[in-house]
């Protein structure tokens, strides 16, 4: 206490300048109307700067969220157009078999997704892995397919509690059923371990037409993608050693390299169908 009334004694000039400069501002403010209009301008433009660089801050901080609803709300649309497209297919079918015949449109379709962020990421090893922050405490299960907002990404492989590791299309053990959109014609995908752009289709039939620039997308022969997710554009052709097939080189619609939001597809009756299928399989 004694340091302190020592410091104002000997800062007493200091502190008497500084009132009677707040006195002087205070009564030419209130005494004349062109300086209080003066200092009335300047001290908007000070706060509508202050107001300006906050209003930023706050924006640049809540993109996250904004990003994060952008998301959800692109996987909604996503899913409802599968839905539509599923219902379509249904139709021509039906309207093949029999013309009178329209399809229930209360049918429930069977997917949906999760969306996630991804913590981990690997593109430069042989065997490719990704983790993201989503597990059994969100619905996470093991086969669940995964997609970005371009296309496809892999498959849920192992699952705790908050996190997933996924095997994605960058891995030698991922294979997945792919039919080209012109002909419909489908074939195997897998990665060629080389570049984290490009994918070979294999066992693709030889009488298949295509052309350079065709969209690749998931022929839905699985219980894990549904049908018509895309999937890459075929960037060139060559022959497999067998003359009947061929394997094409798929540009891949997922860039793996600034890969940060996913979303997990949940297929409703995935585990009906692969019972089904298991159960046929022991029968033969």
């Amino acid at each position: 206490m004694r340091k302190l009334l020592d410091f104002l004694i000997r800062k007493r000039h200091w502190f008497l300048f500084l009132l009677l400069e707040i006195v002087s501002l205070v009564l030419v403010y209130r005494s004349n109307a062109y300086q209080r209009n003066i200092l009335f301008s300047s001290g908007n433009v000070i706060t509508g700067k202050i107001a300006s660089v906050t209003g930023a801050v706050n924006t640049y901080l809540s993109l996250r969220d904004i990003n994060k609803d952008l998301m959800e709300r692109n996987g909604l649309l996503e899913m409802e157009l599968l839905r539509v497209q599923d219902q379509m297919d249904g139709l021509l079918a039906d309207t093949v078999a029999f013309r009178g015949f329209t399809p229930d449109s209360t049918e429930v379709f069977d997917f949906d997704f999760i969306s996630a962020e991804v913590v981990s990421n690997s593109i430069s090893s042989q065997f490719n892995y990704i983790t993201i922050n989503k597990g059994k405490a969100d619905g996470i299960a093991p086969d669940m397919g995964v997609v970005s907002s371009k296309g496809v990404v892999g498959i849920v492989s192992v699952v705790s509690d908050h996190y997933a590791v996924i095997l994605p299309v960058l891995n030698p053990k991922f294979r997945l059923s792919c039919k080209v959109l012109r002909s419909n014609n489908f074939g195997s995908l897998t990665w060629n371990g080389r570049d984290p752009r490009m994918a070979d289709l294999e066992e693709l039939p030889r009488h298949v037409v295509f052309q350079k620039g065709d969209t690749v997308v998931t022929s839905g022969y699985s219980a894990i993608f549904p049908s018509g997710i895309r999937v890459g554009t075929i960037a060139a052709h060559k022959k497999q050693r067998d003359d009947n097939f061929y394997t094409l080189e798929v540009l891949l619609a997922t860039d793996f390299t600034s890969l940060q939001h996913v979303r997990i597809i949940n297929n409703k009756r995935q585990k009906e169908q692969i019972e089904v299928e298991q159960e046929a399989k022991r029968n033969d």
